[in-house]
């Protein structure tokens, strides 16, 4: 169904946190160039998420600046948000078939400038900008009357026209993308058959690979050292994204009532951070990508986040905390040690950070 069907279980037994704050007053136009934008996927029954922004020396967010900006509401849930040029791209998840869409934005005033719908568009799940002037969006595609999914796709966005040019079949439920030297590493969560990692070659956007798992696979990001890391289930594989060789596989529990989430990369590309629970708690680690094992004696924080990003800029780390999907959620921010810099209220559900 949605991101909150993975989450929760988990996210709804998360605590609230002791800080609180007042929203900001809005954001003038034009200062949206600098800054991070939390995506508050919100409650999906009421269709509430929407995008926070602050800068990087505030403490006080501004709430849905969407609707601050354009005067109505995105009406969805935020899956994702990414910049490619001048455009910004926001995924709306709506709860209503037919209702998904890409809302597209000056990626500086936050003003629309169009939208992409259905049958283009259905289930969005994860963007990326390929360049300034394209996109690609993961979907889900719409639900079968058995309530399975079919084949997924990725639609490829023209942005200067906002139109979808091409669709690329990919396995059921493909979900995050890694781009890497014109290619695109797309994941999937179908947990019943094709558990492969699809490479797709964004010049000519075709697929061109399709690397088999045992588990589903969830492409993390390539490190400093231009190797791609891939969770799948309870290990994180490292492999040559050129020759598509798996070189080494690190586990990361034996505890199979886990599962590990919300992969990070630290600026230099040489710390992995990552969530690891059960549906009642759960701690957040790193590792190094030197790193013969995961050490999990001494978690980063103690706690479980239902989102989690690392700001290229200043390298403090993002977590969003959802103590409920009918209350605001926060982000908290930490040092790279683990100490903790402050906590600023968001939406609903910050399951994800965009930094300009």
């Amino acid at each position: 169904m949605k991101k909150q069907l993975t989450r929760i279980l988990t996210v709804t037994l998360i605590s609230a946190i002791a800080w609180s704050c007042n929203q900001s007053d809005p954001a003038p136009k034009g200062t949206y160039v600098q800054g991070v934008f939390v995506i508050n996927e919100g409650n999906f029954s009421q269709n509430n998420g929407n995008i926070s922004f602050l800068t990087r020396e505030k403490n006080i967010a501004d709430s849905d600046i969407f609707s601050i900006v354009n005067g109505s509401s995105l009406k969805g849930g935020m899956q994702g948000y990414a910049v490619a040029g001048d455009h910004g791209i926001i995924l709306v998840d709506n709860s209503n078939p037919g209702s998904d869409k890409v809302e597209i934005v000056d990626a500086n005033l936050f003003t629309s400038t169009g939208s992409i719908g259905a049958p283009d568009i259905e289930n969005p799940r994860e963007v990326v900008a390929i360049g300034s002037t394209k996109a690609y969006v993961t979907n889900w595609g719409i639900l079968n009357s058995d309530y399975s999914y079919p084949a997924g796709y990725i639609a490829v966005i023209d942005l200067a026209t906002k139109k979808v040019v091409k669709k690329i079949t990919t396995d059921k439920g493909p979900e995050n993308l890694v781009l890497h030297n014109n290619k695109i590493f797309v994941g999937n969560y179908d947990y019943s058959e094709g558990k492969n990692l699809t490479v797709i070659n964004t010049t000519s956007d075709e697929v061109i690979n399709s690397i088999p798992f045992t588990e589903e696979p969830n492409p993390i990001g390539v490190d400093a050292n231009g190797k791609l890391w891939v969770q799948a289930g309870l290990d994180l594989i490292r492999i040559n994204p050129d020759t598509y060789e798996k070189e080494t596989t690190i586990k990361i529990s034996t505890d199979m009532s886990k599962s590990a989430s919300n992969f990070a990369m630290s600026p230099d590309l040489r710390t992995i951070y990552f969530v690891l629970g059960d549906f009642t708690r759960g701690e957040t680690y790193k590792f190094q990508i030197t790193d013969t094992a995961v050490n999990l004696a001494t978690p980063f924080a103690k706690r479980m986040f239902s989102g989690l990003a690392v700001d290229p800029r200043q390298g403090l780390i993002y977590a969003g905390v959802t103590p409920s999907y009918t209350q605001s959620g926060y982000a908290i921010r930490y040092r790279a040690d683990g100490t903790l810099v402050d906590s600023v209220k968001v939406g609903i559900a910050p399951t994800g950070f965009y930094f300009r």
